[in-house]
């Protein structure tokens, strides 16, 4: 019997002699995964180099860090590689096109759906997808993806250890069973999401998004005009678009073969010619490979084909078989589906035919720091707090009067910590002098294009059509003093643009539309903290726990908050380091540097807002408060604990203190979240994940 704990959102453990019947390591594991079991329970687990044991004992790669979940260890779920699957794997076989998916025990057809739409363009795809990986030539079973995250592009490197049923892929799989990048690439999606379970159920649009870099808006098909146009123009820009009808059962069909609550993508419109003249067709795919369209124009009972010559049924690559793609006609698309998530590209497209220029990108990261600058809703009052930014329109769009523009705020790690902000966007016209709004000016201006809500989603979309002139965006949340990052995107035409708001010259403090932030006065400069970096760390440019130690005295040294260093063990900095360490390495690179220093700075903020009496130390009851300005809310039996673990013998927290309890915090909401992503409030976890997560933090 294996021993597995189960934990709720309420604390709760189960009995110590409770037996969770489930199989053995050989019942469950493939041959290859035996030795990885072998290595683990020999203490053979990556070390601190983070390089000597990623190994197996076979040279083959083994990711210690790929979350596993109940969905793949399910009695006789046995984990392969490809090279026990069949005979030659490969990659790719004949290119990666968008027949490569079938669906298979997950609710991912929102993640496939997206693949599929990105299949379409090989410049795309292999963004995501590296080619030259293989399994013959320096093959060591580690392969390497990319997704892009909040406003960058990350590397998730995983092995090929596949979970299989019976000798056959449980999850996603390609026809051709010797062909593997599109099982590995829903592996590596799994990972960055925190598991397999974390796909079952989402959104297309969300998986596009990291896998393009773009903007994604949902759409209404039933309210949109000249749709064949609309959809031509999209195409042609390279947008990638996928469809859905959410008007019945759960994957259950209607009766012409259309499944409800289930993605397809739409990956082509023809005007085709026909014996009674033009029609306009959609090309559509079901990412399960099978079960289509049964309506007019179908592959097996349309008979309106018969009107089409063979030249043109060529012309449109068309393949009479059950593969998941058909055709039918815009009307009946009209009729089918419900909603069109459209992700609009950012870069343009390397590839033949595709002359159109996509929309001009300009990013821009912010933050909401209560009492500083998270004002809340216009109805509040201190809506001026906000962050503001300058937006000029001066190139209209062809044939037409006004400026056409997209804008996108996303709301950056809150479902790590189990919060999801609602955001909305406001549109002003900006002052006739300065490029910032007043509270006086917000008191008698009205927004000229503003979101219809406040939206729980994860970015926040409002497309619009401007005439010429100078704009300013103000993104917030629905309740004011939310702690929270966001990222906003405006996409224009090129040769307009969108910059931060200048701060006023004026000295009325109630005028400052982006109130400085406290840190600066307690923290070195960024130029000042990569210097401190570079002459703390390691010969191999890592930052170890003694190095962060000395990084951080010398650091707080120099500001406000100087004498707060006393407070400052090596035990900290050991937890600051594991607690960000994603590799299992304990120790920092400078990117993972960096992100740490932005957690330090944004929790800095707080700490010298709650501090009102200006100890350099919180009371105990200012740390409930502050915990929540970080977005993290907790109970009285929690605060028991903070007041029993993490205060000095006088009940007041520290600097470095109140820095290790809200990283151990966010960190353990983290892990609970990755494992409990169906949001059930329970976890279920076995022995060895047990010792690891409450070992190495």
């Amino acid at each position: 019997m294996k021993k597995s704990l189960s934990l709720s959102s309420e604390g709760s453990l189960p009995p110590p002699d409770d037996d969770v019947d489930s199989v053995s390591p050989d019942e469950l594991l493939g041959s290859q995964s035996r030795l990885w079991l072998a290595d683990v329970l020999s203490g053979n687990m990556p070390s601190e180099g983070g390089q000597a044991n990623t190994f197996g004992r076979d040279g083959l790669f083994v990711d210690y860090h790929f979350p596993l979940g109940e969905l793949e260890m399910q009695p006789g779920v046995k984990w392969k590689r490809p090279k026990e699957l069949c005979a030659s794997p490969q990659f790719i076989v004949d290119g990666a096109t968008r027949l490569d998916i079938c669906q298979g025990k997950l609710n991912d057809c929102w993640l496939l759906s997206a693949i599929a739409s990105l299949a379409v363009h090989p410049s795309l795809l292999k963004k995501v997808v590296p080619l030259g990986q293989n399994f013959q030539d320096g093959y060591n079973a580690c392969f390497t993806f990319r997704f892009w995250q909040y406003g960058q592009w990350e590397e998730v490197k995983i092995d090929d250890l596949l979970p299989t049923l019976n000798n056959n892929l449980i999850y996603l799989s390609a026809p051709n069973k010797h062909e593997f990048w599109s099982s590995l690439l829903e592996k590596a999606y799994a990972k960055l999401k925190g598991g397999y379970r974390a796909l079952d159920m989402g959104f297309p649009h969300e998986a596009m998004v990291d896998m393009t870099g773009g903007v994604a808006e949902v759409m209404k098909i039933a309210l949109l005009r000249d749709l064949p146009t609309l959809l031509k123009y999209l195409l042609d820009k390279g947008a990638l678009i996928n469809c859905a009808n959410c008007q019945g059962p759960l994957e259950q069909r209607n009766e012409l073969g259309i499944m409800f609550r289930h993605a397809y993508s739409l990956t082509a419109i023809e005007k085709v010619k026909t014996t009674h003249g033009p029609v306009d067709l959609v090309r559509i795919l079901n990412p399960w490979g099978n079960t289509e369209w049964e309506g007019p124009w179908s592959d097996f009972k349309g008979p309106e084909w018969n009107t089409v010559s063979i030249a043109e049924q060529r012309r449109l690559e068309r393949v009479r078989q059950e593969d998941g793609e058909f055709w039918m006609s815009v009307s009946d698309f009209r009729q089918n589906f419900e909603t069109m998530e459209v992700c609009h590209l950012t870069e343009p497209l390397n590839e033949p035919g595709y002359s159109m220029q996509p929309w001009s990108c300009i990013m821009h990261h912010g933050t909401w720091v209560p009492s500083i600058s998270a004002g809340g809703p216009p109805s509040r009052g201190w809506f001026w707090r906000n962050p503001q930014f300058h937006f000029v329109l001066s190139h209209v769009d062809n044939s037409q009067k006004t400026c056409s523009f997209i804008l996108a705020l996303m709301q950056k790690h809150q479902r790590r910590r189990g919060i999801n902000l609602a955001l909305a966007l406001h549109i002003y016209p900006a002052h006739s002098k300065n490029s910032h709004l007043s509270p006086e000016d917000l008191r008698v201006l009205r927004p000229v294009l503003c979101s219809p809500n406040y939206s729980p989603h994860r970015e926040v979309v409002l497309r619009g059509s401007l005439p010429p002139g100078r704009y300013v965006i103000i993104p917030s949340t629905a309740e004011p003093n939310q702690q929270g990052e966001f990222l906003l995107r405006v996409l224009t035409e090129h040769g307009n643009a969108a910059t931060p708001a200048n701060k006023p010259e004026a000295q009325d403090i109630s005028s400052v539309t982006e109130p400085s932030f406290p840190h600066l006065d307690a923290l070195p400069s960024p130029e000042t903290t990569r210097q401190l970096f570079k002459k703390h760390r390691n010969q191999k440019g890592f930052c170890k726990p003694v190095h962060l130690h000395n990084l951080l005295t010398e650091a707080i040294q120099g500001g406000v908050l100087a004498g707060s260093e006393k407070n400052l063990s090596l035990e900290h900095c050991k937890s600051l380091v594991v607690l960000m360490d994603t590799q299992g390495i304990a120790q920092l690179s400078w990117t993972g540097f960096q992100s740490l220093w932005e957690k330090i700075s944004r929790w800095t903020d707080i700490f010298l807002v709650f501090d009102k009496n200006n100890t350099k130390r919180l009371e105990y009851q200012e740390v409930a408060p502050a915990l929540k300005a970080a977005g993290i809310m907790v109970d009285d039996l929690v605060m028991q604990l903070v007041g029993l673990r993490y205060t000095e013998a006088d009940m007041t927290i520290s600097y470095p203190g109140f820095l290790y309890l809200l990283m151990k915090l966010e960190s353990m909401i983290h892990k609970f979240q990755a494992y409990d992503m169906v949001g059930m409030g329970t976890v279920t976890i076995n022995y060895r994940q047990w010792l690891h997560m409450t070992m190495y933090n």
